[in-house]
């Protein structure tokens, strides 16, 4: 009988709640105690836990990352003002999606599948337009503002959450992004070398709600693809759609070599690898963490132009950027969970005889 039945379950029976196999069930029948189990040694065990506690891999590709996008908006202010935005951001989608192209190549079937009209729409919010805004401030701006306003992709993706799809965002969240659009407005109140902020700014603030928004997109409709494809068909379209307007506004005038320079940088670094390490650190450690770069872009932004182009930290960016990044810190926070005492059992005989 009980053979008859581990051929029915897949070889394995529920006993009192319990997954047991046919040889313990046997030996229950008769009475007989099961062998006892073979622990591993405590070394084993102190030798994975310290592989997983001391993860120096994690880290260390969280800093680079952040200091590679922190130097994208390095390369845009540098770029941007000699190659014009529409140029400039058709050949860093070109680069970018000739770097992960492994990628688009070994899931084409998938891509395909989904509908390649679908992965433009997505690509002309998740890159096209951003990447514009973004080189459009880069020639009013500082690249430590661009990098400073970026970080409100985040409040901004609850926000699109909230407003598109019904999830709740809590008022916790709610307050953190209240905190950062002042600060958005504080950094944009200000001005540098005599120029007034505020039009850069609010750019960028469009492109980091364009990343907030495509981050919900992406993540209802193309979960079940890999992201690293999926970030080389949007790259890929963005070029192919923006390339008659590239050609068009291509610079008459010649460019020089640092220009060049920075533009191959933003293009094959900042976008294409970039994102490769990013998608490995995901699929590594998880979302939720791989996303902490984003409190670090906006320090490495701002000390590579103060390093490289000598680009001073104002006072309208110091307090902009601290409630930007206050904020964000504030939302993501979790709220405590009162502990819940446990009765003693002294407590629970009076509750017992109360009862009677």
């Amino acid at each position: 009988m009980l053979k008859e039945l581990a051929k029915l379950s897949g070889g394995m029976l529920f006993l009192g709640g319990h997954v047991a196999d046919l040889e313990t069930a046997r030996r229950l029948a008769r009475n007989e105690a099961p062998p006892p189990r073979r622990t591993p040694p405590r070394a084993q065990h102190k030798h994975g836990g310290w592989r997983q506690n001391h993860d120096w891999r994690t880290p260390l590709e969280l800093l680079l990352l952040a200091a590679i996008w922190g130097g994208s908006f390095l390369f845009l202010r540098i770029a941007a003002p000699k190659f014009g935005p529409v140029s400039l951001v058709d050949v860093r989608l070109a680069l970018g999606a000739l770097v992960l192209s492994p990628f688009l190549w070994r899931a084409r079937r998938q891509l395909a599948a989904t509908g390649w009209l679908k992965i433009a729409a997505i690509g002309l919010v998740n890159t096209l337009l951003p990447f514009l805004l973004f080189a459009w401030s880069a020639e009013r701006a500082p690249a430590g503002v661009s990098a400073i306003v970026n970080s409100m992709a985040v409040p901004f993706a609850a926000l699109a959450a909230f407003a598109m799809f019904g999830e709740r965002i809590g008022g916790r969240r709610l307050t953190g992004l209240v905190i950062g659009l002042v600060g958005v407005v504080v950094l944009g109140a200000g001005d540098a070398a005599g120029a007034a902020l505020g039009p850069a700014v609010a750019a960028g603030a469009g492109a980091a709600f364009l990343y907030g928004v495509s981050a919900n997109l992406v993540k209802r409709y193309f979960s079940d693809l890999p992201a690293a494809a999926v970030a080389a068909a949007t790259l890929a379209w963005g070029a192919v759609l923006l390339a008659p307007f590239a050609a068009w506004q291509w610079p008459s005038t010649h460019v020089p070599a640092r220009a060049w320079f920075s533009l191959i940088a933003l293009g094959v670094v900042c976008t294409g690898i970039a994102y490769a390490v990013y998608y490995r650190l995901i699929q590594r450690v998880g979302a939720p963490r791989a996303t902490t770069v984003t409190y670090l872009v906006p320090i490495f932004g701002v000390l590579w132009a103060w390093l490289v182009l000598g680009e001073p930290l104002t006072l309208g960016m110091a307090v902009g950027g601290a409630l930007i990044l206050g904020g964000m810190l504030f939302a993501q926070l979790k709220p405590r969970v009162p502990a819940v005492s446990r009765p003693t059992m002294m407590g629970d005989a009076c509750m017992n005889a109360s009862r009677d």
